[in-house]
């Protein structure tokens, strides 16, 4: 394997390219087509069984690009101590893929180790802050590697803030000594949801800690006279998200792009041509960091 291009003169981990998010229907296609992108990522969790067929593509389509393990389930922000469990099977996954980034959410799924279905906001306070870098230096000493927190679409806010999101963010990643992935769709679906401006949120975004940026597709639902952006991954990149990403480029410079679709799959060519575009915006882009 070749060594990865560099972001603005510093050797990242991944291709500083765009790649896509790997899912079962595109198994075989990858393989045969073996489409020119600069990587992949797949969910850990999908991935822990010990045995079966996701696990053997995987093996052959590691051969052929560089690997980002995302997780979804390891509940960083809730008070239950740390799965044991999980942390065996990731750091088993970690040890036979090699995967050249890892990631987990700012966000919170368990009480009581009662499990849920889904990403849920922590309140933006200094004590938040210090709970999950505590918990992510305990995963990055099991793992012996840096992790990058990804920032989340959220619904509902908590009354109480001693910070703004961004701000929020930044913090926790600083606290935590790990890197920053930042999905530029969610930061959009939130900014119009919750009313902030999103260039505002970018601007106050230590460039240096972004190792990852994802973008992906959302849903406009209404209720009665209600609007309310969904984080839902199952449609082509919005291009009011297409635009803030172009902003992101301009100020940080080009960064590992990744194209998540996660619902509706379409065919491998989709998502390609997703690809293909955030390639172009970072290769056009003239970026240069703030």
């Amino acid at each position: 394997m070749t060594k990865p291009p560099s972001c603005n003169g510093t050797t990242q981990a991944l291709p500083c390219r765009a790649g896509i998010g790997l899912r079962s229907p595109h198994y075989q296609p990858v393989l045969e087509q073996q489409p020119d992108l600069g990587w992949l990522e797949v969910h850990s969790e999908n991935y822990f069984a010990a045995g079966g067929p996701a696990l053997h593509y995987l093996e052959r389509i590691r051969e052929r690009y560089p690997l980002s393990l995302h997780g979804v389930g390891l509940s960083l922000g809730s008070a239950d101590p740390l799965n044991p469990h999980h942390l065996d099977r990731l750091g088993r996954l970690v040890e036979r893929f090699e995967p050249a980034v890892i990631s987990e959410h700012l966000s919170w799924s368990s009480v009581d180790e009662r499990y849920l279905h889904d990403l849920l906001p922590l309140p933006h306070t200094r004590e938040a802050i210090t709970h999950v870098a505590n918990r992510v230096q305990q995963l990055q000493d099991y793992l012996g590697r840096e992790i990058l927190l990804e920032n989340i679409s959220d619904y509902l806010r908590y009354e109480h803030a001693d910070f703004a999101e961004w701000e929020f963010l930044a913090e926790t990643v600083q606290a935590a000594g790990c890197g920053l992935l930042l999905d530029v769709n969610n930061v959009y679906v939130n900014a119009v949801n919750h009313r902030f401006d999103p260039y505002l949120y970018i601007d106050h975004i230590p460039a240096g800690q972004v190792r990852e940026i994802h973008l992906a597709g959302h849903t406009l639902n209404r209720v009665g006279e209600q609007e309310l952006l969904i984080d839902t991954h199952n449609r082509r990149v919005a291009p009011q998200v297409w635009d803030l990403y172009r902003y992101t480029v301009s100020r940080m410079g080009p960064r590992p792009t990744l194209i998540e679709w996660d619902a509706d799959i379409p065919a491998l060519d989709v998502l390609l041509e997703e690809a293909a575009t955030a390639d172009a915006i970072q290769e056009s882009g003239h970026a240069v960091p703030a």
